[in-house]
């Protein structure tokens, strides 16, 4: 996603987004020296991304400017955008390979079984609560601004931002032209891996994009291992896309505007889905047993909610009276290790959180410390 420019549909205009980058980043540098790093060390915290950058370049493997698939992209760059070929590759002769980088994106080890229990423990846990009510307390008419706006409810935003970054607090520390370079050109060997580059190559040319829109050098961009930049982790291409200057200052600064990444949050869930009004999930109840056909297929059916409710009855049922009868569902696994599985009647918000990152055990995190944040500011 992670992460992972404008909440309003279309690429900003150069002028107006030459001023937005510059002041988000031109403060950026000290304060997110080292990849997770929090002033207050909460109670979990996420795994391998905790640790600080690390660089390592091995023989061969720096010097960019001298790789056949750079020297193709290079062409392309010149191309399609109009660079020299000479600035490009004074560019990429400084970006730095990370092992890190590569590492962090192999696959977790094989045979270990998924355990939702235990993913929700790192994330709905009390920093990041205690965090998020003051969050909340501080941005309550941003927030709700943008519900008024987009639709999206406090609760949602305060839940993304607060599993993403702890409000702010785990940015990330690495030049992102140094991992999206080492992903678009060395992504480890894995079954997606051709697919993965090309994801990266894009992301690589938007942030190429942005410096230049800019007039600023791309090595100040830092962010994660992944490249996800600010408060919500948006990738460069999603920060052309979707971020918005809610604050109204005349900037987007998804770096130091927790404002502004209030708005891009609930702009970026409205394009892809959100809608107002919308439950999110209920819990649900197998009527099948675990192995039954039609309970796999209900299970196959992808990102997406395509049952009636009363479809859904034969497989699956839900004790909640407030379930609407008139709109569509998927139903979602959340396995438990050797626990007993845990199984969601999922709406099409639900899916729309999916999008920012394509996890059911991710979505239901966001849902859920969402909810026990806006629980705890009432009492």
């Amino acid at each position: 996603m992670t992460s992972h420019a404008s909440r309003q549909p279309g690429i900003l205009l150069n002028s107006i987004y030459s001023l937005i980058i510059a002041v988000a980043l031109l403060t950026s540098g000290a304060a997110h020296a080292t990849e997770k790093k929090h002033v207050k060390k909460p109670a979990s915290s996420t795994a391998a991304a905790s640790s600080a950058p690390a660089v390592k370049a091995k023989k061969n493997e720096s010097h960019f400017e001298q790789w056949k698939e750079v020297s193709s992209f290079i062409t392309e760059m010149v191309s399609k955008h109009g660079y020299t070929e000479a600035e490009l590759k004074a560019i990429f002769k400084q970006a730095r390979y990370i092992e890190t980088a590569r590492q962090l994106m192999r696959p977790a080890p094989a045979g270990k079984p998924k355990n939702w229990k235990a993913y929700r423990a790192r994330f709905v846990e009390p920093y990041r609560i205690e965090a998020g009510v003051a969050f909340w307390d501080k941005y309550a008419d941003a927030l709700a601004k943008a519900e008024q706006e987009y639709g999206v409810p406090p609760e949602i935003i305060v839940g993304l931002i607060g599993v993403e970054t702890i409000f702010g607090k785990q940015t990330g520390g690495f030049r992102v032209m140094d991992v999206l370079t080492t992903l678009a050109f060395d992504y480890p060997d894995t079954p997606t891996r051709d697919a993965r580059m090309q994801f990266f190559r894009g992301e690589l040319e938007n942030m190429l994009l942005m410096s230049r829109e800019a007039s600023l050098d791309p090595f100040v961009f830092k962010g994660s291992y992944a490249g996800a930049i600010g408060w919500p982790q948006f990738m460069p291409g999603s920060i052309r896309k979707y971020a918005v200057d809610f604050d109204g200052d005349g900037k987007i600064n998804l770096t130091d505007s927790p404002v502004d990444a209030i708005g891009s949050v609930a702009h970026y869930l409205a394009v892809h889905g959100w809608k107002r009004n919308l439950p999110v999930a209920f819990p649900a109840t197998l009527v099948l047993h675990e192995k039954n056909e039609q309970l796999s297929t209900a299970l196959s059916k992808g990102l997406q909610a395509s049952y009636q409710l009363q479809d859904l009855k034969a497989i699956a049922t839900t004790a909640s009276s407030d379930a609407p009868t008139n709109i569509l569902y998927g139903l979602v696994d959340l396995q438990n290790g050797n626990d007993a599985t845990e199984y969601w009647l999922a709406t099409e918000n639900f899916y729309a959180i999916t999008l920012y990152n394509r996890s059911y055990f991710y979505a239901m995190s966001v849902y859920d410390l969402g909810r026990v944040i806006a629980a705890a500011r009432q009492k």
